[in-house]
Order: C-alpha cells, then structure tokens, then sequence
C-alpha cells in the first residue's frame, strides 16, 4: 500500500457515496493548487489523466 492510499480510503468513506460533477472537481482542484502551488504539477498530470480516460466508453 503507498502513503497515498490513506488519503484515497478517507476519501472513499468519507464520501464515496456523494455524486459530484466534474465542473466541482475542477474548482476543487482550482483551489487546493492555490493553496499549494507547489503541487500544481501533480493536480495537472491527475486532471489530464482524468479528462483523457476514455476507458469507461468501451465497457459493455
């Protein structure tokens, strides 16, 4: 298990029952970045494999 899985599982507990849009995620995103620049590539790289994964088009 990596350090970040905790996070991930919070996360899921937490709130994995709620329905969020992406527009949300985005301004989500949008804020924890200028709150930690420092982590902006990261949120970057996160946010274009998200808007790129177009495996759940091809789930039958």
């Amino acid at each position: 298990m990596y350090f970040t899985d905790r996070g991930i599982e919070e996360l899921e507990s937490r709130r994995g029952e709620e329905e969020v849009s992406l527009a949300w995620l985005a301004g989500k995103l949008r804020g924890f970045v200028d709150a930690n620049p420092e982590f902006e590539t990261a949120v970057e790289r996160l946010a274009t494999y998200l808007a790129r994964d177009d495996e759940d088009d091809f789930e039958d």
